[in-house]
């Protein structure tokens, strides 16, 4: 496999602040990559730069060995989808007007949307799940409805590489498995996934690669076997857990440890 998506000692950060400092890696095409780490380690930082939010102060970030700088908006937006966390949507769209705004990278100028771009929209709205609600306002909806309509616009683009920064942060348990199980199966099918996450189980789970930040800086990078185990775990994230296995699917699990039980062992 290719690289996809390359990072070459970057540095970026806000004014005279640098937060993410001289890292480097590789996002091959078909990965799921998790990004994880503690609040503050740079991970939406780093977000932002690679969806060009934010400039490099140094170093490059490059698609398809061009550097994403050079890349018009709709270029990136033929091949990358970008969802981030819950926006505020200004406008009073329809769940399907604004699934539909995914479409328009593919459309030239004056052209509508015909009937296989409807059915690419269909289809993205079946698969989150929220076609039976296409034609309620955005601003009528909950938190979790409002995060698959978002992701329901980035299906819509058809894109090569998905971006998403903590995208189940606002989903109960069902639906952070259904998003999970079907970004597992969209990655299967060829989609390239690079995904924000919190939960350290999630990310054992379901990404096949995880890269972990701390202090702007990575500080593991491998298979969720070989980045979650707990001295790591302790070192980063400063609290005491135990790693287990999980029995059904043989990942890392990764159990919380109170400083009542702690006393005891």
């Amino acid at each position: 496999m290719e690289g996809l998506l390359e990072v070459n000692n970057l540095v970026c950060g806000y004014e005279d602040r640098e937060i993410i400092r001289e890292i480097s890696f590789i996002i091959e095409e078909g990965a799921f990559l998790g990004i994880i780490g503690p609040n503050g380690a740079g991970k939406t930082t780093l977000f932002r730069a690679l969806t060009k939010i934010i400039r490099p102060v140094r170093g490059t970030i490059s698609y398809r060995r061009k550097n994403i700088l050079g890349l018009s908006v709709r270029e990136m937006a033929r091949e990358i989808a970008v969802m981030p966390q819950i926006l505020d949507i200004p406008f009073s769209f329809t769940v399907e007007e604004f699934v539909s705004l995914g479409r328009y990278p593919h459309l030239d100028r004056f052209m509508t949307l015909d009937k296989s771009d409807r059915e690419v929209i269909y289809g993205a709205m079946d698969e989150t799940g929220i076609r039976d609600i296409r034609y309620r306002k955005i601003k009528q909806l909950s938190m979790g409805e409002r995060q698959r309509v978002l992701f329901a616009q980035a299906l819509a683009q058809e894109p090569k590489l998905i971006l998403l920064d903590e995208p189940v942060s606002h989903l109960d348990i069902r639906y952070q498995v259904e998003f999970m199980e079907l970004l597992s199966s969209l990655n299967k099918n060829g989609l390239t996934v690079v995904v924000i996450l919190h939960d350290l189980n999630l990310a054992s789970e379901y990404c096949t690669d995880l890269l972990l930040l701390d202090k702007g800086e990575i500080k593991r990078q491998g298979k969720p076997e070989e980045v979650l185990n707990y001295r790591i775990i302790e070192e980063v994230y400063k609290t005491f857990v135990v790693v287990r296995e999980n029995p059904l699917s043989n990942k890392p699990y990764i159990l919380l440890v109170s400083k009542s039980a702690k006393k005891g062992v």
